[in-house]
């Protein structure tokens, strides 16, 4: 038998294993799996794409986390030593980020997606020469024509925290909406921007004498400082002008960090959110 014949055997009786019930075995297992490292995870993410059954997928899902977690602590800290200094750059993050849920995201695949998305109307944009135009084009196309839009049903969903899976889905939170809109803003050169409100995160667009403000959870729609300040007070909080200025691209970050967070608090899963603490720890180191 030849060796990789052997490490698919081994592979495939390792994964039956996982549903086994004592917890013992389920712990040799995943210390098996660790032995062997990333060589593993090319078969388990075959077998994770090839199951129909989702407690499988769900169970070698954790197994690939379990076994690629240590490199993703070691690529974010590299990225965060380099250091977030545009838009791309957080782009790469929020994609390294998506990891964590997708330990086996192909993040190029999503690069290529975001410049499919923005090559259909860099055309309109090129030829309109008003600022405030090219801004509109832009939220007619996400909001209208992709449909992009807020989960208000299930607002904590894990999904609509991960850049990753709200492109695919065109629904999220709306720090992960504007991040669309501002990902593919950067791609046609134009001024979009985040707004770290708290409570609600904004888009903000800026023009040669303005700042407009943008709610991409109400699809696009163009809101007043005075009804964001409105917003703030009603939801008890003293309204500042720091809260309406331009987000740093660290802000935004730390701000996605928490609200996966806060999700994965929802459902009791305290691996992860002491996995996220630890981003948080080493974003903090890096500054």
């Amino acid at each position: 038998m030849s060796h990789r014949q052997s490490s698919i055997n081994e592979i495939e009786s390792l994964i039956y294993l996982l549903d086994d019930p004592d917890p013992t075995v389920q712990t040799g297992v995943k210390n098996r799996f660790k032995e062997l490292g990333e060589n593993a995870v090319p078969l388990l993410d075959q077998y994770r794409s090839e199951s129909v059954k989702d407690s499988e997928k769900k169970s070698i899902n954790e197994v690939l986390y379990y076994i690629t977690i240590e490199s993703l602590f070691e690529d974010f800290s590299e990225l965060i030593d380099f250091g977030i200094k545009s838009r791309a750059d957080l782009e790469d993050a929020l994609l390294m980020l998506a990891r964590f849920g997708n330990p086996t995201l192909r993040t190029g695949e999503y690069r290529r997606k975001l410049d499919a998305l923005s090559a259909q109307i860099s055309s309109k944009v090129a030829n309109t020469p008003s600022l405030t135009e090219k801004m509109q084009i832009i939220l007619h196309f996400v909001f209208r024509e992709l449909r992009f839009r807020g989960d208000a049903d299930k607002y904590h969903n894990l999904d609509n925290a991960y850049l990753d899976r709200v492109i695919d889905r065109r629904k999220g939170l709306p720090i992960m909406l504007s991040m669309v809109v501002v990902f593919i803003a950067q791609r046609l050169g134009l001024p979009f921007y985040g707004v770290n409100m708290p409570i609600h995160f904004m888009l903000m667009y800026e023009t040669h004498n303005q700042q407009i403000l943008i709610d991409p959870f109400d699809g696009g729609t163009i809101v007043t400082y005075n009804q964001c300040f409105y917003f703030l007070k009603k939801n008890g909080i003293d309204p500042r002008p720091e809260h309406l200025k331009k987000a740093d691209y660290r802000e935004v970050l730390l701000r996605t960090i928490r609200n996966l967070i806060n999700s994965y608090s929802k459902v009791n899963d305290t691996r992860k959110m002491e996995d996220l603490q630890k981003l948080l720890q080493i974003i903090d180191i890096g500054k």
